[in-house]
């Protein structure tokens, strides 16, 4: 049953747009696959078109929901034995200590991520990585296109970097603006995230790796000898294996890896940045 949404509207400042094809909410949850007794995590159930799928193959599941009305109206739709509800924003909510509270359960978050906070929102589950077992988000396909970009590529940045480090990724598929209610002005696209192996990540410093990045890709333009002048001189660049003359977007992840390992060795501190994505 769906009573009592019949006036409400999709809120802007809430970047809302909800998913209503039945055909691609039966696509993501069977590329979701969830399982009896998984600790799904929904960001944004908005009107739970996913969220019947996922507590119907899981049994049970969690969600974040930012709108008080919406939150209001799925605390009618769903038991709390089916559906446990956290009403907070998903970008300030401690990710890390909500996986601690069940550490023999790692998370699995799904979300349909609205456009104008997807990049803060995947920086800001980051830190809790060592503690979910995949994550499988609807995103604007040109983040989605970032984030799996591969070096040399027009759209390979900042996101492609930091995530890369992280997570191993798989686009899965495209949805069409005709799939949600009001549809976008943009095509969506499906991505899994899958956190490496504790053994498979690269160890740096990660405040000081992500201003590296960051400062590497603040002006594209600029050769890395220009941009990271504030951070390492054209020898220690240089003593890396990298080309001080060359621009960001031609560096593998192990570049900036060993970058951010030289810095640390001189006694670097993170600076700030204006980065681009």
């Amino acid at each position: 049953m769906q009573q009592g949404l019949e006036g409400h509207k999709a809120r802007k400042r809430f970047g809302q747009n909800f998913l209503h094809d039945a055909h691609w909410i039966g696509r993501i949850a069977r590329a979701v696959d969830a399982r009896p007794g998984e600790r799904i995590i929904e960001i944004g159930p908005g009107q739970a078109a996913l969220t019947r799928e996922l507590v119907s193959a899981a049994g049970h599941a969690g969600a974040v929901e930012i709108d008080r009305d919406l939150a209001a109206w799925l605390r009618t739709q769903f038991s709390e034995s089916e559906l446990t509800l956290i009403e907070a924003d998903a970008l300030t909510l401690d990710w890390s200590a909500l996986a601690a509270a069940d550490p023999g359960r790692p998370l699995r978050i799904v979300g349909n991520l609205p456009y104008n906070i997807s990049s803060p929102l995947l920086f800001a589950l980051l830190p809790a990585a060592d503690h979910v077992a995949d994550q499988h988000f609807m995103l604007q396909r040109e983040v989605v296109d970032r984030m799996v970009a591969a070096p040399g590529s027009k759209t390979y940045g900042r996101l492609s970097v930091m995530l890369q480090w992280r997570y191993r990724m798989v686009k899965l598929f495209d949805v069409p603006p005709g799939a949600f209610n009001p549809p976008p002005k943009v095509v969506s696209s499906v991505v899994r995230m899958t956190p490496r192996k504790p053994s498979e990540v690269l160890e740096v410093d990660l405040p000081l790796f992500s201003s590296i990045v960051a400062h590497a890709f603040g002006q594209r333009r600029k050769t890395l000898r220009n941009a990271l002048s504030r951070l390492l001189d054209a020898a220690a660049i240089e003593a890396c294996g990298v080309d001080p003359q060359a621009r960001a977007e031609t560096l593998a992840l192990e570049s900036f890896v060993a970058l951010a390992r030289k810095a640390s060795s001189l006694g670097v501190k993170p600076l700030e940045a204006n980065a681009a994505d």
